[in-house]
């Protein structure tokens, strides 16, 4: 498999969002995708650029993220070309950030492949995703809007689903498939249907697609959208920029771009999917972020990020994450979810990690946003 860059390919790294269910370690001012939730010595931003620039090259990854984070992203990825790094004023949802970087790559290179890819995911097999990524670019060369669709290992809930149609004759991605729908998330019920059938993708948002195919299914489906977005790519790059954005960003529409352009491409026929199976995890709350951990201290039972000469345990199972620098004395309980930092400290279980979320909305009522 040859790692070099892609020819005409370039991706697209939106990096937003809080994470709050991985409250009080990500934040607002300091999300996941800044952090490093691997143990690896890299943030999930730097992973993401790591995986993705052999296929590409410095010079065409582009980073979408809010104002607030730009200065912290480009500090993480110093070798980014400064043009690449595209800082929204508001947040409006996936279709505008990734339909703004694409819009900025089609008015400099019109032939161009775009692939969008989350910062904050993590991938364990980097050769098969960077073979995925690869069927992908080659699929989408001969039109499809084209997804990859991850193998799901188990009957989840957290998750849309992609349903794989027929299978599609395309030189160099021998995997592609017909997408025939996008689900949304179902119950546990459905969801263990999906996996039972075999038929069915964990739905991770990663999409690639002609760059001009991509715009032409915003202009078809959310037309006045797509005309802000060309509006503010042609001014990108000149002295107007700062004006334009002012003028146009905050009355975009806000959508997904599942919304916007996946789930009406599919309805069409127009999508296609490479299923695939590397290793990916989104790190949705800490029962993920556990799966994640090395096992091999504590007795194998707790999972430990952070300052694990500071963590002591004993008949203790679950999850301890310490960066206040306070020794964290854990005896006696089972399933435990416990986060330490410098200014909040998070106790909870395994069985309530979904419901973190609510507690950063309480923290927030109370007039607490600075932890928030």
């Amino acid at each position: 498999m040859t790692s070099s860059p892609i020819p005409g390919f370039h991706a697209i790294v939106p990096a937003g969002g809080a994470g709050t269910r991985l409250w009080p370690l990500s934040r607002a001012g300091h999300p996941k995708f800044l952090l490093d939730l691997t143990g690896s010595g890299r943030t999930l931003i730097q992973q993401t650029w790591d995986r993705l620039v052999p296929l590409t090259g410095p010079d065409h990854l582009l980073v979408v993220t809010g104002a607030a984070h730009a200065q912290s992203v480009g500090l993480q990825l110093p070798d980014l070309p400064e043009a690449n790094l595209l800082a929204e004023p508001s947040p409006r949802d996936s279709a505008a950030a990734i339909g703004l970087a694409a819009a900025v790559v089609a008015h400099r290179d019109p032939d161009a492949v775009v692939g969008s890819f989350a910062a904050d995911h993590v991938v364990r097999d980097l050769p098969a995703f960077q073979a995925a990524v690869r069927e992908a670019v080659a699929t989408a060369r001969t039109g499809p809007v084209v997804t990859i669709g991850i193998e799901p290992t188990f009957a989840s809930t957290a998750f849309g689903y992609i349903e794989a149609g027929p299978a599609l004759a395309v030189d160099g991605a021998p995997s592609a498939r017909r997408v025939t729908s996008f689900v949304e998330k179902p119950d546990a019920q459905v969801a263990a249907g999906y996996l039972a059938h075999g038929g069915y993708r964990w739905n991770a948002g990663m999409f690639v697609a002609r760059a001009d195919v991509l715009l032409g299914e915003l202009a078809k489906h959310r037309p006045q959208l797509h005309a802000g977005l060309l509006e503010l790519a042609a001014a990108w790059g000149t002295p107007q920029r700062d004006q334009a954005l002012a003028a146009i960003w905050p009355g975009l529409e806000k959508v997904a771009i599942d919304y916007a352009v996946a789930e009406p491409a599919a309805a069409a026929g127009e999508v296609a999917m490479i299923p695939a199976e590397f290793g990916w995890d989104d790190i949705g709350d800490f029962a993920s972020l556990a799966d994640l951990l090395p096992d091999d201290t504590h007795e194998g039972r707790v999972r430990v990020l952070g300052e694990t000469e500071h963590v002591v345990v004993q008949d203790s199972e679950g999850v301890v994450v310490a960066t206040s620098g306070r020794l964290v004395a854990v005896l006696g309980l089972d399933d435990v979810i416990i986060v330490d930092t410098p200014d909040a400290l998070l106790v909870t279980t395994r069985k309530h990690v979904q419901d973190v979320k609510s507690m950063v909305e309480r923290v927030r009522a109370q007039g607490r946003s600075d932890l928030a």
